[in-house]
């Protein structure tokens, strides 16, 4: 149960976020959640798309470099402590979390989290999430958020 990531690298230059938003909303692509990582010259956009590939074709005919990554999606309580008690599940289990970022869709009570783990730790922290009740969401998910 996956979550399609698609990481999409852009000039670090004004303009250069809104032209990729604008090609997306040009052809009716709908975003979920981004999240931008900066360096000096340039940035890694991660965008989890309702529909990842035909998102990630349509950059690629811009002339965007892009790839798609399986990260892990779940929804966790939205209150206070749910990701610390998260966070603190992965460490207890010597987990290494890559990167993370969170949302909020539609339903009132639920947060969602975005989790990199390493490959070989993918299994092993989806079980883990899976054994301490965390509801795990996948693509077909997205859809319906």
């Amino acid at each position: 149960m996956a979550v399609k990531q698609i990481s999409v690298f852009i000039e670090n230059k004004p303009g250069r976020l809104g032209a990729v938003a604008t090609v997306l909303y040009q052809n009716g692509l709908d975003m979920r959640a981004m999240n931008i990582a900066e360096a000096s010259d340039f940035g890694i956009l991660r965008i989890i798309a309702t529909d990842s590939y035909n998102t990630a074709r349509v950059l690629q005919d811009e002339g965007y470099i892009c790839t798609i990554t399986d990260v892990i999606g779940a929804a966790i309580p939205d209150v206070p402590g749910s990701m610390c008690s998260l966070l603190s599940l992965l460490d207890q289990n010597g987990i290494n979390l890559e990167y993370t970022y969170a949302f909020v869709g539609r339903k009132v009570d639920k947060a969602y989290v975005i989790l990199r783990v390493s490959n070989e730790d993918t299994e092993r922290t989806t079980e883990l999430l899976r054994q301490h009740g965390a509801q795990l969401i996948d693509q077909t998910d997205l859809v319906s958020m």
